[in-house]
């Protein structure tokens, strides 16, 4: 069902100087920045390998990305999975007993369709499974 790690979330307070830290200092290339309006966020994709980083800054505090960075700081938010089919995938898990956040696919960065597991369900870790836009 999970096809590959698609990208690991990061939670920061000020995505330009978290961009001058990953994309200036480690060298990784900056291949999509996007505000994503209703997740409440500016996000930016770097690219590393096969997958991504994705730096999460919130549009405001109420956000979910808002209140994670007010209880825990800045740093790593979510994993996310790459699958082909987010319908199947989502259908497995509920049949394997998993708690979903999102009982269905929303609409996440590039198009692509996107929900969420309840980290309670999967060893206290915020995941995600995304189906890319140009898979559907």
């Amino acid at each position: 069902m999970l096809a590959a790690i698609d990208h690991v979330g990061i939670a920061v307070e000020d995505l330009d100087a978290a961009l001058a830290v990953y994309r200036d200092s480690l060298g990784l290339p900056l291949v999509h920045r996007e505000t994503v309006t209703d997740q409440g966020i500016d996000a930016a994709l770097l690219d590393v390998g096969e997958g991504h980083v994705e730096l999460l800054e919130p549009l405001a505090p109420d956000t979910t990305v808002g209140r994670f960075l007010a209880r825990r700081g800045p740093g790593l938010h979510h994993v996310a999975y790459r699958v082909a089919d987010i319908e199947r995938a989502l259908s497995d898990l509920r049949e394997a007993g998993i708690r979903l956040i999102d009982e269905r696919a929303r609409i996440g960065i590039r198009g692509s369709r996107v929900a969420f597991v309840h980290p309670a369900s999967a060893g206290g870790v915020l995941t995600e499974i995304v189906q890319p836009a140009e898979d559907r």
